[in-house]
């Protein structure tokens, strides 16, 4: 992985764990000179053990037998053995400490990353999300940026650590015996240099499959679940599970071959480990001062070897993991690097001033350079408090003429004025919180029919009363009223505890529950039976003069109360008509 990656990584963390990454780094210092301690402490206690003559004529030794008033080579066990066991312990606390602390800060900063790419997402333009694919997006705040906490930060923070225990274990023992520890040190580090470098490929090509059969997977997930009344009605059950199962089946093995590669070389060098420290005290008994006196320096070595090669095994264990995971962490990279708009860091802003107008001058509209034109040379005024219906066959521009009015989307050229006032993006959100919108297709969250109507609002803040009042211009008061749990109840995911046109009411009653002063229906009464529909057009009919509202429908009775009738057709011209004229038009309803 490039270290430029990792920068930019470290620029989207918070100051707070910056501070907290430096804090880790000299812990993790201290936990390396605690081993250190450890595996020096091993040489003076194994010396007492078997010469404490030689140890007691130490003159470095002397300041301490000095002071514990030692007379005689036999009192040292006790002492040093408590010394040994202190610094056996000490160390074993740091290490645990560290390992507390740095298993808590990775999964700290996956959290705030995850919530940082959720928070940058919902941010983006409309027409982003318009473009993009969701399982992309919730498959990299969920399961990408766990495996990037899991397989790169947790790994890049044990990789730094068993670089410092590495360290400060091989400088122990050069200390002990220089040309035996250059020895193994070199033998270990090429095993795992050559295992990496033959590896290499593999990892990549292993992180690859991860991060797109997670996505597969997160995608088959919502196309299956998502249309599971279509699934069992046509019976397609074994093509989602045969669609999961494609994705799935990589992604495990790739798993499981990472998992493999990261462990395997363990066994080689501990055999290898071995081998030498046998060979080290064979060598050693051929000497004429006899085994006996070498023992300390062999059980130095041998206890440095055994603190060192799982310190080894974690760091080239922790440089798989990051290979592995490099895909999937270059993804969530590119998620983190979303553009957050300027007024994503302000308060919220206090509405424009609207008290007369709207207006699009010349206006023109298209997605893309290459994509035709949806809107072209729209000229229109729309005057506040009128009703206004827009008709129009699929493809003319009805919903992107209203995403644009409600300022989901930017005119290519051209002005959106309120007041005299151009709409830009700096003061879009100023605008918008005039506008309430009621789609075709209700989202409903799985919470209760109260929760559901003041949508976005915390539960504490919630209006009863403005709830009520907005269900009953809904029309759907009464019928929410005569449920044992009234406005408690619980509407199912998606609302699939209720039919359509109960959905459709809700939707009706969140948005008057916003009680802006523009108000979209966006074929929003198209689930409505004629007669609830009649029913809710007479109640918005009777709402507030000063509120403007702005209709699409493809049904001209939707259309009957509207003061004006705007039909858009396929070559980009506008016709403005009242209702009479286009049932003339049409040969009558």
């Amino acid at each position: 992985m490039k270290y430029s990656a990792l920068k930019k990584l470290w620029t989207h963390l918070s100051r707070r764990r910056q501070k907290q990454f430096w804090i880790l780094l000299g812990l993790m210092m201290i936990a390396s000179l605690a081993e250190v301690v450890s595996v020096g402490a091993i040489l003076p206690f194994l010396g007492v053990l078997t010469a404490p003559e030689q140890v007691y004529d130490n003159n470095l030794l002397q300041p301490i037998i000095q002071y514990l008033k030692l007379t005689e080579p036999s009192q040292l066990l006790l002492p040093f053995t408590i010394i040994f066991i202190a610094a056996v312990f000490f160390a074993a606390v740091i290490r645990l400490l560290l390992l507390y602390v740095m298993t808590r800060f990775s999964f700290m900063t996956g959290a705030d990353l995850s919530i940082d790419i959720y928070r940058r997402t919902l941010y983006q333009e409309y027409t982003v999300h318009a473009a993009r694919n969701s399982s992309e997006v919730i498959d990299g705040i969920i399961s990408k940026t766990k495996t990037v906490t899991g397989g790169v930060i947790t790994p890049t923070l044990r990789l730094i650590s068993s670089v410092f225990f590495i360290i400060s274990i091989v400088s122990a023992l050069f200390v002990i015996d220089t040309i035996i520890a250059l020895i193994s040190s070199l033998g270990f580090i090429i095993i795992y240099w050559g295992v990496a470098r033959y590896t290499r490929t593999h990892l990549q090509e292993n992180s690859v499959c991860v991060a797109e059969n997670s996505t597969k997977m997160v995608a088959s997930l919502q196309e299956g679940l998502g249309g599971i009344r279509d699934v069992l009605i046509d019976g397609s059950q074994p093509f989602y599970c045969k669609l999961y199962r494609k994705a799935d089946l990589p992604l495990r093995r790739a798993l499981g071959m990472n998992v493999f590669i990261g462990g395997s070389p363990r066994f080689v060098v501990e055999a290898v480990g071995m081998t030498m420290i046998a060979g080290l005290a064979y060598t050693m008994s051929l000497r004429e001062d006899s085994l006996l006196s070498s023992i300390p320096i062999l059980g130095a070595l041998a206890l440095g070897a055994q603190r060192l090669l799982p310190v080894l095994q974690q760091a080239y264990s922790s440089y798989s993991s990051i290979k592995g995971s490099q895909a999937s962490f270059y993804d969530v990279l590119e998620l983190l690097n979303q553009p957050l708009p300027e007024y994503a860091q302000l308060p919220l802003c206090a509405p424009i001033e609207f008290k007369q107008s709207i207006r699009l001058n010349s206006l023109n509209f298209r997605y893309n350079e290459k994509s035709p034109w949806v809107l072209k040379e729209i000229n229109l005024t729309i005057l506040k408090g009128s009703r206004i219906g827009f008709i129009g066959k699929t493809g003319s521009g009805k919903s992107t003429l209203i995403d644009i009015v409600m300022g989901l989307l930017s005119p290519t050229s051209g002005e959106f004025l309120i007041d005299q006032r151009p709409i830009t993006f700096s003061n879009r959100r100023a605008w918008q919180s005039h506008v309430s919108h009621v789609p075709q297709n209700i989202y409903l969250a799985d919470s209760s029919i109260e929760q559901n109507i003041a949508f976005g609002v915390p539960q504490e803040k919630i209006d009863k009363c403005r709830v009520k009042k907005a269900a009953q211009q809904a029309q759907i008061a009464e019928l929410i009223e005569g449920w044992q749990e009234g406005y408690q109840t619980f509407v199912g995911e998606r609302g699939i505890r209720l039919s359509g046109g109960q959905r459709q009411r809700i939707g009706i009653a969140r948005a008057l529950y916003k009680q802006t002063d523009v108000l979209i229906f966006d074929e929003a009464t198209s689930s409505l039976d004629n007669e609830t529909e009649i029913a809710v057009m007479d109640a918005i009919e009777k709402l507030d003069a000063g509120l403007t509202i702005l209709i699409i429908a493809h049904r001209l009775t939707t259309l009957k109360g509207c003061d004006k009738i705007i039909r858009l057709d396929k070559n980009h011209n506008i016709h403005i008509e009242n209702y009479e004229d286009i049932v003339k038009l049409n040969g009558g309803l």
